[in-house]
């Protein structure tokens, strides 16, 4: 079993930047591709971002490509999400998740799932 913890979410201005982080603990997430999702309030939550086991390969939602870059750091056991030019619309809780199906912009494939991070952005 895997568990994960995000952090780094906070209050920010628009165009400012965060890094969020998720750690996990009971099992290396080494041979998981892992991915960030987003729920606003009132809102389904939406893909963010994905990366794969190696961190080659990463995928963006088209809301956020470009402002954001999702990371792994496999001997630490964490993944991050750095967020730069932040808008009001990228407010919500931001979720990590861990999947054995390879990278994927899909919530079903992903079977871990932290309890998110708080993110809201002012204008």
């Amino acid at each position: 079993q895997v568990q994960l913890v995000e952090s780094g979410g906070g209050f920010v201005q628009a165009g400012g930047s965060l890094r969020l982080s998720c750690t996990a603990s009971g099992r290396t997430i080494s041979t998981y591709a892992m991915g960030w999702f987003r729920q606003a309030p009132g809102k389904e939550r939406e893909f963010v971002a994905t990366i794969s086991i190696s961190g080659r390969y990463t995928y963006y939602a088209g809301s956020v490509e470009g402002r954001v870059t999702v990371s792994r750091d496999n001997a630490k056991n964490t993944v991050y999400l750095q967020m730069n030019s932040l808008k009001p619309e990228d407010t919500a809780v931001y979720y990590c998740a861990g999947t054995t199906s390879g990278a994927t912009m899909s919530s079903y494939h992903y079977t871990w799932w932290g309890q998110g991070t708080q993110v809201t952005v002012s204008s």
